[in-house]
This record gives C-alpha cells, sequence and structure tokens, in this order.
C-alpha cells in the first residue's frame, strides 16, 4: 500500500440540501462517529476543477490575475476553470481552459499533481496538468465577460513565483501547489517521471 490516501466511507443517516447555486451546492449529512455518535457535517458539493501549470521554453509560467470577490483580492493564478460537464475528460477541459483564458496550446502535456483543495469543508478536486512547448493559439480569441474582463497576463520567471509563495505574497491554492509541485520535480526525478496526461483520476472518473 506505501504511504497514501485511501478511500473510506462512514455512513450516512440522512442528508439534504439547503442551498442549490449554479455551479455549486451546500450539503448537509448526518454522519456516524467511530464511537457510534451522529453529527452533522456541512460543506459544498462541487464539480471538480482542472488547472494549467503552462511553462515556456525559457522556465517561465503563464499567470492571469484576476478578482476574486468572496476573499476581496486580484489574485495571480494559473489558467483553470470547472469540469462543467458530468465525466469530461479533464484533459480536454484543460486545453479548453489554456485557449479560451490565454489564447496559448501546447504539444506536451503531463499530469503535474491532484489535490483537494478545501477537504474539511468542500468535496472540490483539481488535477493540474503541466504543458509545455506553447505557442499561441489559432484563430480569434476567446470572448472574455465578467470578472475575467479585467484579466491581466504575465509570463514569470518559476523561481521568482516560489519566492513569491514563500514570502507570503502569492496565496493561490493552484498556483502555490502547482509552482512547488514542478520545483520539486524538476530537482528530483524530471519531467518524464510524472504521470501521462490520460492517467486515471478516481476522484472524478472519466471517459477517455
Amino acid at each position: 500500500m506505501g504511504f497514501q490516501d485511501t478511500p473510506e466511507e462512514w455512513q450516512v443517516t440522512a442528508s439534504v440540501t439547503p442551498f442549490t447555486g449554479n455551479k455549486t451546492s451546500v450539503r448537509t449529512d448526518d454522519v456516524v462517529m467511530p464511537d457510534g455518535s451522529v453529527h452533522s457535517r456541512d460543506y459544498q458539493v462541487h464539480p471538480g476543477s482542472v488547472a494549467v501549470l503552462a511553462l515556456d521554453e525559457d522556465g517561465r509560467v503563464l499567470v492571469l490575475r484576476q478578482y476574486r470577490h468572496p476573499v476581496r483580492h486580484k489574485l495571480w493564478e494559473i489558467p483553470a476553470g470547472l469540469l462543467d460537464v458530468p465525466g469530461e475528460n479533464p484533459l480536454h477541459a484543460a486545453q479548453r481552459e489554456l485557449y479560451e483564458e490565454a489564447h496559448v496550446k501546447a504539444e506536451d502535456w503531463r499530469v503535474l499533481t491532484d489535490v483537494y483543495t478545501t477537504p474539511g469543508g468542500c468535496d472540490e478536486a483539481v488535477r493540474i496538468f503541466l504543458a509545455r512547448n506553447l505557442s499561441e493559439a489559432e484563430g480569434e480569441r476567446f470572448a472574455v465577460a465578467e470578472e475575467e474582463a479585467d484579466m491581466e497576463q504575465a509570463r514569470v520567471p518559476l523561481q521568482e513565483l516560489v519566492r513569491g509563495v514563500l514570502a507570503g505574497d502569492l496565496h493561490n491554492n493552484c498556483l502555490v501547489v502547482g509552482v512547488l509541485s514542478l520545483t520539486a520535480v524538476l530537482a528530483g526525478d524530471g519531467v518524464d517521471s510524472l504521470r501521462p496526461a490520460e492517467a486515471p483520476w478516481p476522484a472524478r472518473p472519466f471517459e477517455a
């Protein structure tokens, strides 16, 4: 087995959904604890997400700056988006997000890491891809709206982002996990050790 997370599901005696939004909802489950007692657990139900750490030939990471209302900040982030269609292939979703948000395509894709963003209060699972061999996408740019209409784009050296993370200047979950994971990969077994882009993802099963 090794040192790894393992699936487990405790008994739920009742479940209600007091709120349903456009993309997510809130659920309350009554869960049986190991001592037999039952306690309520509230959490956000989320379709899942993908994110893309796009690395160019000069070792720079493509980042976007976007307003995030819940935290009242403009955050530097890597391209990311929801898995809008149940069972959607995460690689296809990631390629779409890179095109729509940055008008960029990539020839080389690997799975960088999979994470649960906030497992104490949300079931969101995110697959972060490493994308390389970048070039500008063909055709017209995707028409952005709402918060995305105000986005800025930059390419920043990987180590500069690492310094920003460790200094407490950069806070986006996917950016933090992505740049630190890639730094570990480059200092360790190398990019070829990463899982292929179509690797299974038990948290969000998909069709190839």
